[in-house]
């Protein structure tokens, strides 16, 4: 199946995740660093006749077809981007898809519809052998059922299915109780299977949910874990799945590692954590190097884990909340890893700390603090620093990383920044009219000139000349986009709160 505009190339020579087949099968060391003797943690095993050790380390989602996850790959690196015919200056609106809208107050108010932070889109495209099977399964699609298809969870607490050219339902929605805060994951092993995290307890309790789209039923749902060391039990991470495995931290201060197949969904582990006594809540989503987990906590600890064993390997302090997923790649024949941080546990004034390290030892490379402060007033106060995942740059603009940072300096709003990975210093930084979440996205003409689309909360709509940070266009298009956008060829999808979901063109 050809995915076109899909997977960049990083450089003329080589793809931009291409799997490392000779050394796929060697598991990196079941250390433990000096650094994660602070950690307390118990492991539980609940399926002690299944080999927990992964098989393989190749990347499912590499041959996936479409964007699968947050941020497309175990590395959360974004190896895909948008493909353009010549010099981009118009964004412009393709469809806008409505969801329902959730009127109900809760204890944290009420959710309305529309998407969230992080709330990416899915994006698959069936081949011709799959459309048939699940036109012969399910009784759920609809007329405009097609082979490219959009999949989204709502802050109204439904997923829905959305065909990609005419923005039409393709299937009828699966229907949720508690709001969707977090990106879905769709399985690459195309058995169907969907996890959804619900991020707010509108009826009922909330938990983790798979859903088979394919049949069109709930296949598992985990609700609250009374072993739990946090009571806290949302899902926003979004769940990866390694070999026979699927990873899906919690922010009950636990990382789950379950089995599954199409029919069955079984715990096989898991590993609850704390340090200082305090049990973190991880709202990021978890990266994997092969049997290396990385995981960002809202206690500001970067934890790095054996997959295998689920006993931990590093931790790193980064200050502060750090919500912003982080992301892993390779550099120079290291492997490191960028992370950014909040102003949250800081006073009204501090620092967002971007922070590259070696991601197989857990040592500091350099660390950016980035002035920053909060915003909002006595009303509402709204926290600084960054929210959004950074975006490796290729092409004209190999060597540095893009980010939206929140309340930078002086300012009550956002600036989205381009930072050289070698040093860690600001390259340049662009004004936003407000400060955004949403992470941002690439396309690239054929001259591998890089361009980035990206949003703010008051519905912004961004186009950026990567290498100088000039914008190119900015249009209000939406009430809020919190959401982090697909980019499929030259069309950006993304969901705003309110009720929509947005597919826009660029030319």
């Amino acid at each position: 199946m050809k995915l076109t505009g899909l997977k960049r190339v990083a450089s003329l020579a080589l793809m931009l995740f291409a799997v490392d087949t000779a050394s796929a099968q060697c598991d990196l060391p079941d250390t433990t660093y000096t650094s994660a003797k602070g950690i307390e943690y118990q492991i539980e095993i609940l399926d002690t006749l299944a080999d927990a050790n992964l098989r393989s380390h190749r990347d499912l989602y590499a041959d996936a077809p479409g964007i699968f996850t947050f941020r497309g790959s175990p590395r959360r690196d974004m190896p895909y981007a948008g493909k353009l015919d010549s010099v981009p200056s118009l964004i412009e609106v393709a469809w806008t898809f409505r969801t329902d809208f959730d009127s109900r107050q809760t204890d944290y108010g009420i959710w309305g519809g529309g998407s969230g932070w992080t709330g990416q889109p899915v994006f698959v495209e069936w081949s011709d052998s799959l459309m048939e099977m699940q036109r012969e399964r399910s009784t759920k699609l609809t007329a405009q059922f097609s082979n490219r298809e959009i999949i989204v969870g709502s802050l109204c607490g439904n997923v829905y299915f959305i065909d990609f050219a005419t923005g039409k339902a393709s299937r009828e929605a699966l229907i949720g109780k508690n709001p969707i805060k977090g990106s879905i994951s769709l399985d690459p092993r195309l058995n169907g299977n969907l996890y959804v995290g619900q991020g707010i307890p509108s009826e009922g309790a909330i938990g983790a949910v798979v859903y088979n789209i394919f049949d069109h039923k709930q296949l598992d749902y985990f609700g609250r874990d009374n072993k739990a060391w946090r009571r806290w039990g949302a899902y926003d991470a979004s769940a990866i799945v390694v070999d026979d495995f699927v990873i899906r931290p919690g922010e009950n201060g636990t990382i789950y590692k379950l089995a599954t197949t199409e029919n069955s969904v079984s715990m096989q582990s898991k590993m609850r954590y704390r340090k200082g006594g305090i049990a973190p809540g991880i709202e990021s989503s978890p990266a994997v190097y092969k049997n290396y987990l990385f995981t960002s906590d809202n206690r500001g600890n970067i934890l790095c884990t054996n997959i295998n064993t689920l006993k931990p390997v590093w931790c790193f302090s980064n200050a502060d909340d750090t919500d912003a997923t982080i992301i892993v790649a390779e550099e120079d024949g290291e492997v490191v890893l960028y992370a950014g941080s909040a102003v949250d546990k800081q006073t009204s004034h501090g620092y967002c700390h971007f922070t590259k390290l070696n991601a197989l030892t857990g040592e500091v490379i350099w660390q950016n603090k980035i002035a920053c402060r909060k915003m909002g007033d006595s009303t509402k106060t709204i926290e600084g620093g960054m929210f959004s995942t950074p975006l490796l740059g290729h092409g004209d603009c190999e060597g540095l990383i893009f980010t939206n940072i929140c309340g930078m300096g002086t300012s009550d709003t956002g600036t989205f920044v381009a930072i050289n990975r070698k040093s860690g210093k600001v390259v340049y930084s662009t004004r936003l009219a407000n400060y955004s979440w949403s992470s941002p996205v690439a396309l690239y003409t054929a001259e591998e000139k890089m361009y980035i689309f990206t949003g703010d909360v008051i519905g912004n709509a961004y186009l950026i000349e990567a290498s100088t940070g000039r914008i190119i266009f900015k249009q209000r298009l939406a009430n809020n986009f919190e959401s982090s956008p697909v980019v499929i060829d030259n069309y950006v999808c993304v969901g705003s709160r309110g009720r929509e979901i947005h597919m826009f063109r660029i030319r």
